[in-house]
């Protein structure tokens, strides 16, 4: 979880708030953040927002969204970063939606993860295919892919006086 640490530094050192939107990790990013002593300096909040209802009361996505892409897609993954970002008062929000497994189909695999980045200049979503690795090293992938979002995202971010 070093890198868990280095993130906080780089947060602490930019002056930037942390907040996370997560499904298939169930609270992991948050869990490896708040590992760390003194995280509550960055580290805002974190929707664990496992169901679809969830993900609409928690963080405002939309049902049309989810109907017509499905959870695990990168305009729910934005919704969901978006949401986190305008529900904190954290400058970076990153989400994570996924098939963690076992399981999974053609058009969804497991080991599908999307991922959003919300800052103030807007929303970015990619997908990553871990592939079938098994669910507790999907769920593992997902949280050093989330932390390594944020270290480029928070370093964009210039340092403080």
């Amino acid at each position: 979880m070093n890198n868990a640490a280095e993130l906080l530094d780089l947060a602490k050192d930019r002056g930037v708030m942390i907040a996370l939107a997560e499904s298939c990790t169930g609270g992991l990013i948050a869990g490896a953040l708040t590992e760390i002593a003194g995280s509550s300096a960055v580290f805002d909040r974190g929707f664990v927002t496992y169901t679809n209802a969830a993900k609409m009361q928690m963080l405002g996505v939309l049902s049309d969204t989810l109907d017509d892409f499905g959870a695990v897609s990168e305009e729910v993954a934005r919704e969901m970063a978006q949401g986190a970002f305008d529900r904190s008062d954290a400058q970076i929000a990153v989400s994570v939606t996924g098939i963690a497994g076992p399981g999974g189909s053609e058009h969804k695999p497991e080991g599908r993860v999307c991922f959003g980045v919300a800052t103030g200049d807007g929303v970015h979503a990619e997908t990553v295919e871990f592939g079938a690795i098994g669910r507790s090293e999907v769920r593992a992938a997902t949280v050093d892919h989330a932390l390594a979002l944020l270290m480029a995202g928070v370093a964009q971010f210039p340092r403080m006086p």
